[in-house]
Parts: C-alpha cells; sequence; structure tokens
C-alpha cells in the first residue's frame, strides 16, 4: 500500500520593497518661492505699465515743469487738456474720424472673417491648408510696401481724403488676423452641435445662427478687440491717405500738434491726447474682461 508524499514547501517569496516617498520641500523654500514668484510678477507689471504711468503723469505738469523727474507732479495742471482741444487741434474731430474707421474696418472683418473662417473650419476641400497659409502670410508684408502702390490707385478714383481710403487697406490687415483667429476657434467646436440642430429641424445656416454664432460669443469679441486696437493705433496708412483735417484719425492729429512758439515740441499736450487715446481701449477692455479671457482661454480644457 503506497502512501502519497506530501508536495515540496516552496521558498517563501520576499516582500515586495515599499517606495520610498519623494523627499517633500522643506519648509523655508516655500516662502522663498512665493516672495520670488510676486516679485516676478511685479516686476513685469512695472514694466509693462510704467510708460503709461509716466505719460498719464507728465499729462498734469504744467508746461514749465515738463522735464520734472519726480514721481509726481506738484502742483497739479489740467493745461495740458485744455491745450489739446483749445486753437486748430481739432482734437475732437479727430477722434471721431479714428471712432469711425475703427469701428467700421472692425465690423466689416467680424462680417466677413466669421463665414470665412466658419468654411475653412468646416468644410473640406483641396488646397484648404494652403489658402489658410496664404491668408496668415498676407499680414506679413509690411505697411509701407502698399501705401505708395494704394495711394496711387486711390488718387486716381478720388478716394484720398475720404474713410475708405483708411477702411480698405485696415481690413487688408485686420481681416486675415481675424480669419486665423476665428478658424483657430470653430475649430476647436464640436460638430455635433451642428448635427443635433439639424437633427431637430434647423438647417445648416439655422444651426450656425441659432447655435454656433451664440457659442463663438468668447472668440469674436476677443477678435473684434483685438481688430479694433489694431485699427485704432493704425498711424502710416492714416497719414498717407489723408491730409485733411476733417478726415484725420487721433494719431495723426497727434503727430500734427505744434507748440504755442515755432519749433517747439508740445510734449504735454502730446502727452494728454496720448492718455486721452488710451482711455477708450482701457474701457472697451474693463467692460469686455470676462468675455476676452473666455475667448482667449476656449478650448483650453474639455
Amino acid at each position: 500500500m503506497s502512501t502519497l508524499s506530501p508536495p515540496p514547501l516552496s521558498p517563501p517569496t520576499a516582500p515586495a520593497p515599499t517606495p520610498t516617498p519623494a523627499p517633500a520641500p522643506s519648509g523655508g523654500s516655500r516662502p522663498v518661492l512665493t516672495v520670488l514668484r510676486y516679485v516676478g510678477l511685479a516686476a513685469i507689471v512695472l514694466f509693462c505699465l510704467a510708460p503709461f504711468y509716466w505719460m498719464a503723469v507728465s499729462s498734469l505738469r504744467r508746461t514749465s515743469d515738463i522735464f520734472d523727474m519726480s514721481l509726481w507732479p506738484s502742483p497739479l495742471s489740467l493745461e495740458n487738456y485744455r491745450a489739446v482741444f483749445r486753437g486748430n487741434q481739432n482734437f475732437d474731430q479727430a477722434l471721431l474720424n479714428s471712432t469711425i474707421v475703427a469701428g467700421t474696418t472692425t465690423v466689416l472683418s467680424l462680417l466677413f472673417a466669421t463665414f470665412t473662417a466658419y468654411a475653412l473650419a468646416r468644410l473640406e476641400f483641396r488646397f484648404k491648408r494652403l489658402i489658410l497659409t496664404l491668408i496668415v502670410a498676407s499680414t506679413m508684408f509690411p505697411v509701407v510696401a502698399i501705401v505708395v502702390p494704394l495711394l496711387q490707385v486711390f488718387t486716381d478714383i478720388g478716394w484720398i481724403n475720404t474713410y475708405q481710403a483708411m477702411i480698405a487697406p485696415s481690413m487688408s490687415f485686420a481681416l486675415p488676423l481675424a480669419v486665423w483667429l476665428l478658424t483657430a476657434f470653430f475649430r476647436q467646436m464640436p460638430a455635433e452641435l451642428e448635427h443635433a440642430a439639424m437633427v431637430d429641424g434647423c438647417t445648416r445656416g439655422q444651426a450656425f445662427r441659432k447655435v454656433i454664432i451664440p457659442l463663438a460669443a468668447p472668440g469674436i469679441f476677443t477678435t473684434a478687440i483685438l481688430v479694433f486696437i489694431c485699427a485704432w493705433n493704425e498711424f502710416l496708412i492714416a497719414v498717407s491717405m489723408a491730409n485733411d483735417p476733417d478726415v484725420e484719425t487721433a494719431p495723426v492729429a497727434i503727430s500734427k500738434f505744434t507748440g504755442a512758439v515755432e519749433f517747439e515740441t508740445p510734449f504735454g499736450s502730446q502727452m494728454a491726447a496720448g492718455v486721452l487715446v488710451t482711455i477708450p481701449l482701457v474701457i472697451l477692455v474693463l467692460v469686455f474682461q470676462r468675455r476676452i479671457v473666455a475667448g482667449l482661454t476656449a478650448g483650453s480644457s474639455k
């Protein structure tokens, strides 16, 4: 009668080594990093805002104190602001002209760029990438390269000293910028949005108007602000196409400021005019701040 032998015992396995946690940063280094972070942010803010602060401070100095290097004017004076709207400066009309030119450029650029960007983002056709590359490349041409040919063309058709002579060239740079920004924004929006709207009975156009446009509002507002700033600050085209004080824009009017004495540069008046030109842009950014931030961060997370 055979007996069953017990199976051989296996040697015990050693327990897996426990991973050692990474050393945590010492408590003393965290305050140092925090301080360095805030110091870096403060340096960036100071670098960006220092010119605007000095412009505002200089605009509040008296003409005799314009070269004073103090950080705050003493005494405060509004004579530079009075000088901007006094005499033959015609600065109020220049501000109105800038509003008309920049506003019209922005509206027309957004109107054409929205449809163009949506087509480039949604439709599939040959040479689409090449077309988008050419659109972006058109913004790289220097303005001075097109001013002389356009000046000759506009002189022949009688457009000199007109708003359209400044709007059309400005659109040649604002429109590609708007198309590029909106194309990237529309690409981030899922195509299922239009499909769901079309299943519910909408046509392609209705889905674009009722679904896509409201959702694309942050990107459209961001693009509008950037285009408006570019058109508002444009100088070379405006100074080349208009020499009539009733048509010239604010940057051109500031460059033509004259002092009370011959050969005198009115630094104080120019600083005050610079503040007045900057205020509309600051108000515009503050009013639409949330939409701008939402447009710039759209698509960063799903």
